[in-house]
């Protein structure tokens, strides 16, 4: 029973290759996923309270302090609101960052190609990670607001916060792969070291 075990125990570490194909593919569809829906003007919408409340991105809108009252709900359209969005350079902003999230998930996948350009698709994701982490402490909307509820605020998570603390996965995930292509990075120059000698 217990060699079986053993048995089964070193197979499944021997797969640690596969966990981190599995990992760079699963960064990759995040970032290129949500990249992609950077265009179209309901994601846009959806990330307007954690653009505007940024120290870092809330002067890429015309009016951040006004995006309260022209927030509508995913599925709805609201023609005043998206013209408003529009003013604010809500759409031009979120197509922007959304070119960059495209571009960090082609670099996280060029690794078999380039383990320079996986490396810095690995940084830039970990840097981009960081950023969206930091809409917990910014970003007013990432607590359940007090309405009457007792559980409010710290620690209690909206949906939108639920969303970004899962982020600390993307961040963990990055570090890894990063490290990965470092030392792929690191065995390149050894051999061709070695193959000058």
């Amino acid at each position: 029973m217990n060699s079986k075990i053993e048995q089964g125990l070193g197979a499944f570490a021997r797969t640690d290759h596969a966990g981190l194909v599995l990992m760079r593919l699963a960064i990759a569809i995040v970032f290129l996923w949500i990249g992609g829906l950077k265009f179209a003007p309901y994601e846009a919408d959806s990330i307007t309270p954690f653009v505007a409340n940024s120290p870092v991105m809330s002067f890429f809108y015309e009016h951040p302090q006004d995006y309260k009252e022209h927030m509508t709900h995913e599925g709805a359209l609201v023609p005043a609101q998206r013209e408003w969005q529009t003013e604010n350079h809500t759409y031009s902003f979120s197509r922007g960052l959304g070119t960059v999230e495209l571009m960090i998930g082609l670099l996280v996948l060029s690794y078999p190609l380039s383990k320079r350009l996986g490396l810095l698709g690995a940084f830039l994701a970990f840097v981009t990670t960081l950023v969206t982490l930091s809409f917990l402490i910014t970003t007013p909307e990432a607590w359940v607001p007090a309405l009457g509820d007792a559980q409010h605020g710290f620690p209690y998570l909206s949906g939108g916060g639920r969303l970004v603390v899962k982020d600390t996965m993307m961040l963990a995930g990055a570090w890894i792969i990063g490290i990965d292509a470092a030392k792929g990075i690191l065995s390149d120059m050894h051999t061709k070291l070695a193959g000058v000698r």
